[in-house]
């Protein structure tokens, strides 16, 4: 067995054992040991969300920079044409095109 097996398997061990003293135990430690449980669980659900939130807000300040950095690129390769505000009109368009002889 490998060093991750090891763990997995010692970790099992802990949590059943964990488990049969409960099973075993009063009703009044039982009844604390839920209660500790449960705080256990808000408490690491609260540090959860913290994370996801910091991570999502890092996510949403990457997405800004990122479009700023496209518009800033979209700008510098304006080849001609020209900024209304936010839109670009390519100087293809403005030019006049020559009149094609069809016949």
């Amino acid at each position: 067995m490998n060093l991750i097996e090891k763990i997995f398997a010692a970790a099992m061990l802990a949590v059943c054992l964990v488990l049969l003293a409960r099973l075993f135990a009063g009703e009044r430690r039982r009844a604390r040991f839920d209660a500790a449980w449960r705080a256990f669980r808000a408490q690491l659900r609260r540090w959860l969300r913290r994370r996801a939130k910091a991570e999502a807000e890092t996510g949403h300040a990457r997405a800004e920079r990122l479009a700023r950095e496209a518009i800033e690129r979209a700008r510098q390769r304006a080849d001609g044409g020209t900024w209304d505000g936010n839109v670009y009109r390519p100087g293809s368009f403005t030019k006049k095109k020559k009149k094609r002889d069809l016949h």
